[in-house]
């Protein structure tokens, strides 16, 4: 059962995601940012409201909740760990749940590293995950009260997703981490091609998410911390992955 997938712009750089399912008229949102975009988008299209997930507490990530839910009656679904500095739950989730989207089953993942308590939501049979702030393009999200090993834990789970996997995530920083990038791996000829076509996307003011999980292994120096060339090319041959991985993120940290 296909479903519409629907990347909205909001705040400064922050996205959120509208499915929809047509046959149902059923419609979910993945984070709310702020709520006016959302609730145009939603009227444009002359959609409803129905089930908002959220992914971390972060205010650019939730602030538009309260103003969705009461314009359209949506239940919400967030991190039980999370639970207490979200806004109010109609369902607490924890890794390994599964859970009714539209339809299909969407499985929760504990990705904690930029937050305790974010999870992100894979929708295998939309070959979809709904990242946030974990896993983003061409980067991840810094590290404001997890540990680079739960990080790398976390980048780790869903590198293990299909590669064709859709990565949905929640910001517009792919330029900048383009530059960063190529700082770790200038020799890295699909990162030259991808940075090349990330500058003529912005340029034109097109989008640079969601992304590819292929384009990500192959390029995102976050992704790539446990390779051989990597921890050479940052002096680190021989080094834990983790502790490649923390050197990176501090790198960026200081970008």
């Amino acid at each position: 059962m296909p479903l519409e997938l629907v990347t909205l712009p909001c705040l400064a750089d922050n996205y959120a995601y509208l499915l929809h399912n047509a046959e149902t008229g059923q419609t979910a949102l993945v984070d709310a940012p702020e709520d006016h975009p959302i609730q145009r988008a939603l009227d444009e299209r002359g959609w409803g409201l129905d089930l908002i997930l959220l992914t971390h507490h972060h205010p650019d990530h939730i602030d538009g909740v309260e103003p969705l839910r009461e314009a359209y009656g949506a239940k919400v679904v967030g991190a039980a760990a999370d639970a207490h500095r979200l806004p109010r739950l109609d369902l607490a989730v924890k890794e390994g749940d599964m859970i009714d989207v539209l339809g299909l089953k969407a499985h929760v993942i504990d990705v904690s590293g930029h937050t305790v308590g974010h999870i992100a939501f894979h929708l295998p049979e939309i070959g979809a995950v709904f990242t946030a702030d974990s896993l983003m393009a061409l980067g991840c999200g810094r590290l404001f009260e997890g540990t680079p090993e739960q990080m790398w834990q976390s980048l780790l789970k869903l590198r293990a997703l299909p590669p064709e996997t859709i990565v949905c995530s929640g910001h517009e920083y792919t330029a900048s981490n383009a530059r960063f990038a190529l700082t770790i791996e200038p020799g890295n000829a699909a990162l030259q091609v991808r940075a090349a076509d990330i500058a003529a996307k912005r340029a034109r003011g097109e989008a640079t998410v969601p992304s590819l999980l292929s384009e990500e292994i192959a390029t995102n120096p976050f992704l790539r911390a446990d390779l051989p060339e990597v921890k050479a090319a940052i002096g680190m041959a021989g080094a834990s992955d983790v502790a490649v991985f923390a050197e990176i993120r501090g790198r960026k940290d200081r970008f």
